[in-house]
């Protein structure tokens, strides 16, 4: 029998030694993508459970909104600025610039686990107070987190090029899970988070989306995320229309997106100090204009907006014209106080409510449906910019798959007048985390 040279133990070992560490290095990724998959639907009992306790309030008494969310706000901002400060606002901004950057002390304060169980209870506390507030966004930041966290046990401990892979593959898997979108996670990995894409993070992320869809699905069952709306086919007469509601929800989404951004560098005048110095009080007033937002439309702009746009879409249900500019304001509104605060599910909601809006003034309301899903795919765009990921979410979470022409169009045009009015919404808030 020949005995192995000494080059061929090495070699074997080494193979054996990579082998090892390849199958840890998938463990880990298992692992952390059962973590998010468990962790957005936990998130999403909170959210919904604050919202039914928040009506339950309502029902007591219509002065409650005066009282939840001023305090509330001034409460939430305080606790975020003193012990979770990087839970704020959507989360998505702090997950891009974690994934982009090469400074490690930023990245490792953003990626706390602390803050990540932050963000998910002051959101929901949030929408126990009357915010308007998605949880989505939010569920990026917390899947960017996890894996982040994971990396320790990863074979080569976290290196840069690892960190970027962990961290584009837990966001990438928290939007995934959140909306039950895989291929949606996917896409927003290559449009929003990375915009760039390595053969390594393609496949860790197509990994984390799967197995974090997979735990979300065995959890709450498989669903669509806005039901199945009714569109047996594309009416003619709403050919015409695609245009108008790409332009003017592309033209809407960039204004909110342009005054989001004014708004945080800065708000003029004495507003502006007020904004500065008394950040917890600016809180508070932000909390007062959500409750007279609220209170002028009967309630309609609690919460994550879901329930509202799935009424649109499944129910029959026409609402009122100022829905879409109110829910807009309402959003607005939470997002300043600086709480943490999606932007995705509402940003939905108020498009569907445009498109709605465009089906009635056209003298259409039979076409409000796919008006309402044009209207969606649009407004969204239009503040993100991010068309692929717009009309790959709006067409994963309504299954309809014959109005993907005009989504894309809807999409593609939208983007393009928002750039003319603002730029890149999350890219632009990710670089006020950049160490000055």
């Amino acid at each position: 029998m020949k005995l192995p040279t000494v080059p061929e133990i090495a070699r074997n070992t080494r193979h054996a030694l990579l082998s090892t560490q390849h199958w840890r290095a998938r463990l880990v990724l298992w692992g952390a993508a059962t973590a998010i998959g468990a962790a957005a639907v936990a998130f999403a009992w909170l959210a919904d459970n604050a919202q039914a306790l928040l009506r339950r309030i309502l029902a007591t008494g219509a002065w409650w909104p005066w009282l939840l969310a001023p305090a509330g706000f001034c409460l939430l901002a305080w606790l975020t600025r003193r012990y979770f400060r990087g839970a704020e606002g959507s989360g998505i901004p702090q997950t891009i610039f974690a994934q982009q950057t090469d400074a490690d002390e930023p990245v490792r304060l953003l990626m706390r686990p602390r803050v990540a169980v932050g963000r998910i209870l002051l959101a929901a506390a949030g929408l126990l107070c009357g915010g308007s507030i998605g949880r989505e966004g939010p569920t990026v930041h917390v899947g960017a987190v996890i894996a982040y966290a994971c990396g320790r046990w990863m074979p080569h401990g976290r290196s840069s090029a690892q960190r970027r892979v962990l961290i584009l593959a837990g966001g990438a898997a928290g939007v995934a899970a959140a909306f039950n979108t895989p291929l949606a996670g996917v896409v927003f990995a290559i449009e929003e988070l990375s915009r760039s894409f390595e053969e390594r993070a393609s496949g860790a992320a197509l990994t984390a989306v799967i197995l974090a869809g997979v735990i979300s699905i065995g959890l709450v069952g498989d669903y669509t995320y806005f039901g199945h709306p009714v569109v047996a086919q594309i009416p003619s007469a709403l050919a015409p229309g695609v245009l108008a509601v790409a332009i003017a929800t592309g033209l809407l989404g960039g204004l909110y997106s342009r005054l989001t951004l004014a708004a945080l560098a800065g708000l003029p005048g004495i507003l502006g100090r007020f904004q500065k110095e008394r950040p917890v009080a600016f809180a508070g007033a932000c909390g007062v204009l959500v409750a007279a937002v609220a209170t002028a439309c009967g309630g309609l702009t609690y919460g994550t907006g879901y329930a509202e746009a799935r009424s649109i879409l499944t129910g029959g249900v026409h609402l009122p014209w100022y829905y879409g500019p109110a829910r807009a304001l309402a959003t607005l509104g939470t997002y300043l106080s600086g709480i943490p605060a999606g932007l995705l599910a509402p940003s939905l909601s108020v498009g569907a409510g445009l498109g709605q809006l465009a089906a009635d003034a056209g003298q259409h309301s039979s076409l409000a449906v796919p008006s309402a899903i044009i209207g969606m795919c649009g407004y969204l765009a239009g503040v993100t910019q991010a068309p692929l990921t717009s009309f790959v979410i709006v067409m994963e979470m309504t299954m309809q798959h014959a109005m993907l022409l005009p989504l894309m169009i809807t999409a593609a045009l939208a983007t393009a007048v928002s750039k003319l009015i603002s730029p890149p919404l999350y890219q632009t808030l990710a670089r006020r985390y950049a160490p000055q």
